[in-house]
Parts: C-alpha cells; structure tokens; sequence
C-alpha cells in the first residue's frame, strides 16, 4: 500500500513538472530548457510575496502565476522569436536563459535550505494503513483536477483549439487565419504559468533550493521523452511508469538511485522507440 499510495503521489508530481514543458513543445515545438529554471524561480516569487511583501498566502500564489507568465511571454518575444525554427538555437538560447536565472538567484543570496513554503494545510491522515499528510493528497486532487482543466481548455475554448491546431497542423493552422507567434506567446506563458503552478504546489513538501531548477528539467524532459514529445496524453502515462518505478527504485535501492531512473528511461525509449509511446515523430527507418 506505500507503494501505491506514494507512487501515485510521485507520479502526480512528475505529471505537475512535465505538463508546461509539454505545452510548449507541443504546441510551438520550442524545447524550453528554461522550464526548471521558471519552477525554481517562481518558488522564490511566491516566498518574497509571502514574507517581503507581506500579501495573503492565495494572493501570493496568484501574483507568483501572472507574474511566472508574463516572464514566459517575455523571453519569447524578446529572444525565443528571433531563433525559432533553428533546433540548436532555441535549445541554446532557452538553456543559456535558465543559467542565468539559476545562477542569478544564486548570486542573489538565494541558497542554502532556509527558504520553504507552508503547506495548505496541516496535519496527516491514514489511507489503509499509511500516513500521508494533507499536502501531499491536495497535490493528488488538485494535479487531476488541472489535468482535467488543461484538457477541457485545449478541447473548448478558441485559444485551446487554436493551440491544438497549431500542434496537429501549423501550416493548415496559419491558412487558417491562426497567428503562429501570437499561440507560441500564449503557449510560452501557459507553459511557464504551469511550471508556477507546480512549484506553489509541490514546494511546501521540501526547501526552495536553486538546484532542483536542473532535477526538474531532468524530470520533465524524461516524461515528456518516454511519453513522446508533444503528447499530452503521452506525457500523464509516462509519469506514472516512472513515477512508479522510482518509487519501486527507492524502496530497493535507495532513494538516491531515483534520478538514475529518469535517465536510464530516456537511454532506453532513444533506443528501443525513439518516438516515445504516444509521439508523432517519423522513426528512425531503416538505411538502404
């Protein structure tokens, strides 16, 4: 039962860090390395708020997600748009973007384990015999519920199938009257609002640290990979097999071996289905 119970928390976890990474790429097929980088710096945003600026904690997690999208809009206006379309550059340019605000943090004074956030609410329960506290089953419950939320925009409202026929068809879409950069703006903001989203939620389990902008980043890229790159769908399954596995790893192992497990699940899906499970990538065919 500790199995099912934290794996299922975990995976709810890695779907939250891969879903904005996801919107990205499928949307706009823009591979935002700067995705981690947005998580960590959105903690920080929602700390200040907290503790600085003195707001309400609800008050304080909205002004982290405008804010968290409006950076994303900004660094796609203002550098994602001039290299779009050249692969190495937009991996360069969003990786060189997240280093910056890394380190910047860092040169900040913000290190060390001294920055948290409080959970929503206190206390624990007992679900079939395992203690779980409240957090951690608000971060299942409200993790679904965004999924559905997230599934619901792309499938009902104008700019979610807007987005969507940017991801099937960009060519058809534009025939279509649909502007390519004004959906990769809304895309880069959603996508950076989610990675908020995700750590305003996950981060009163643990420290706000600059490091685990890089762990995040790891973990998205690894979902999104074994999902296949620019499924959704894809991605939600895919956090489950390795949110599951990593739990599996760490009762066995060791939890220092579930990092391992993300990067040994992006090796074998390159080799065995480059696609992923669920992507629309062309496979690697056969040399004549």
């Amino acid at each position: 039962m500790e199995i099912l119970v934290y794996g299922t928390i975990n995976s709810v976890a890695l779907a939250l860090y891969a879903l904005g990474f996801a919107l990205v790429y499928g949307t706009s097929r823009l591979p935002n390395f700067a995705h981690g980088a947005l998580y960590v710096l959105s903690g920080f945003i929602a700390w200040s708020a907290l503790n600085t600026l003195g707001l309400p904690y609800l008050a304080s997690i909205l002004l982290t997600l405008i804010v968290t999208a409006i950076i994303g809009a900004i660094i796609y206006q203002f550098v994602l748009i001039r290299v779009r379309g050249m692969e190495i550059s937009e991996i360069i340019a969003t990786y060189a973007i997240a280093l910056a605000i890394l380190e910047g943090l860092r040169w900040g004074g913000f290190k060390g384990m001294t920055y948290t956030l409080p959970a929503f609410i206190e206390g624990s329960t007992s679900i079939a015999g395992v203690s779980v506290d409240y957090q951690r089953l608000l971060v299942v419950i409200i993790g679904a519920a965004m999924v559905a939320c997230l599934w619901l925009f792309t499938h009902h409202t104008r700019i979610g199938l807007a987005l969507r026929g940017m991801a099937q068809d960009e060519r058809a879409a534009l025939m279509l009257g649909i502007d390519s950069d004004m959906m990769a703006l809304v895309a880069m903001a959603l996508g950076s609002s989610l990675a908020a989203f995700a750590a305003v939620l996950l981060m009163p389990l643990g420290n706000i640290v600059v490091e685990s902008g890089y762990n995040v980043l790891i973990l998205a890229i690894s979902v999104c990979i074994v999902g296949g790159l620019g499924s959704w769908a894809g991605a939600v399954l895919a956090a489950f097999l390795i949110g599951f596995a990593q739990i599996l790893t760490a009762v066995y192992l060791g939890s220092h071996y579930q990092m391992v497990v993300a990067l040994l699940a992006i090796i074998l899906t390159l080799i065995i289905k480059p696609s992923g499970l669920f992507g629309q990538q062309k496979e690697l065919e056969e040399r004549v």
